[in-house]
């Protein structure tokens, strides 16, 4: 499952009165119909996310600041940094994410193939080792 993970480059045009990236769904870079778009801004040290989906799939962009991404497909752990904004996260259900900012005033745009549902949530660690469990047997 961590395997399912991975690096997007958008396309990123630097321009003299600035810089623009795209973002296109159901294209190369963004395989899904995006059904919620949502930002987080915190500050440097802030911990975030400490969760894993059951259905949803995201992509997580820094568009500001600096992010270490720390996914774990409760057998093998893998840790990213974003710090560009042409480069995306694929994250699938099933991995368990947990967000550290190092820089202030960081912001974290995250595309959803999913509606906000709260019980696709996983949000204690025990739990989602019970879960990665179950779905070895179902698979």
């Amino acid at each position: 499952m961590i395997k399912s993970v991975e690096f997007l480059e958008f396309p990123y045009f630097k321009e003299n009165n600035g810089d623009l990236v795209v973002a296109e769904e159901q294209s190369r870079e963004v395989p899904f119909s995006i059904a919620r778009i949502f930002n987080v801004r915190a500050q440097k040290g802030d911990v975030r996310g400490e969760h894993a989906h059951r259905l949803c799939t995201q992509i997580l962009i820094c568009t500001n600041g600096a992010i270490e991404v720390s996914c774990d497909d409760s057998s093998a752990t893998q840790v990213y940094v974003l710090d560009q904004p042409n480069y995306g996260l694929l994250i699938k259900p099933g991995i368990w994410t947990k967000q550290k900012y190092l820089e202030d005033n960081t912001v974290l745009t995250a595309l959803c193939d999913r509606h906000f549902e709260e019980n696709d949530y996983i949000h204690n660690y025990y739990d989602f080792k019970v879960y990665c469990e179950t779905q070895k047997h179902v698979k």
